[in-house]
């Protein structure tokens, strides 16, 4: 790392290292069934990894999370373009579309319990719930924001309506696509761990679970810092492909 990127970077870093050094006093001056220190927390996370029960648990989360997260992104960036441009369409399920953004997700997971029962497809619906309507959200949002000229010299040159999508709506449209996608990976984690809490005990939720009731807190702050740090380089990664796409508006 160049200078010049420490010195970019220097304000992340040490606000960094000070919220690293207040986690291990704060877990020094306290009982250890509210918080163990950070070095204790890694500590204990080498050992899950060592043991291999980690691994295993983790890929099950993973598997959890992508499958729910990328039908997501299948079902709602298109969906959400087709909204926008099909007004009739767009008037007739946006009230639905709000109301089900407004609800907390957690509430229905009892009714996809009695619904679907244990297992993964179950547990994957959750997680496309949680995750889905930002991403559709800001689809129509950024679609609907489109210049009326826009289309109109489109039509002025005869693109088809496929060419349209194609050269017009989708890169305009894929920047706020992007801040959906931020938006719905941290709202997916939340709905993976509420799977497994709530429909089959697997996965990092079940290590958790399993913890919390051991009193590992330890155990249970390492597997909270494993989700936090994935949700934090997800995020980071979809920031940089959003700003990637939004060099043009600049």
């Amino acid at each position: 790392m160049t200078i010049a990127a420490i010195r970019r970077n220097a304000p992340v870093l040490i606000s960094v290292f000070a919220g690293i050094a207040l986690w291990e006093i704060a877990g020094r001056l306290v009982s250890a069934a509210f918080l163990v220190p950070f070095s204790a927390t890694l500590v204990r996370l080498w050992q899950l990894i060592t043991r291999g029960e980690f691994i295993t648990q983790f890929l099950d989360s993973s598997e959890l999370f992508l499958t729910g997260f990328v039908l997501a992104l299948i079902v709602g960036a298109p969906f959400g373009m087709v909204l926008a441009r099909v007004r009739i369409l767009r008037v007739g399920v946006e009230p639905y579309i709000m109301t089900l953004y407004a609800t907390p997700m957690v509430a229905l997971i009892p009714f996809i319990l009695s619904l679907m029962g244990f297992g993964f497809a179950p547990k994957v619906l959750v997680v496309f719930l949680f995750s889905v309507f930002p991403v559709l959200y800001n689809t129509v949002e950024g679609a609907r924001s489109i210049k009326p000229e826009m289309i109109e010299v489109a039509k002025s040159f005869r693109s088809n309506e496929w060419a349209l999508w194609r050269e017009v709506m989708l890169p305009y449209t894929l920047p706020y696509t992007m801040t959906g996608v931020r938006q719905a990976i941290g709202r997916a984690l939340v709905g993976m761990i509420a799977a497994e809490f709530f429909l089959s005990s697997t996965g990092l939720g079940q290590l958790i679970m399993g913890a919390s009731q051991d009193f590992d807190t330890a155990g249970v702050l390492a597997s909270t810092l494993v989700i936090g740090l994935i949700g934090v380089g997800l995020t980071r990664l979809g920031l940089n492909i959003e700003q990637h796409f939004a060099r043009w508006r600049q």
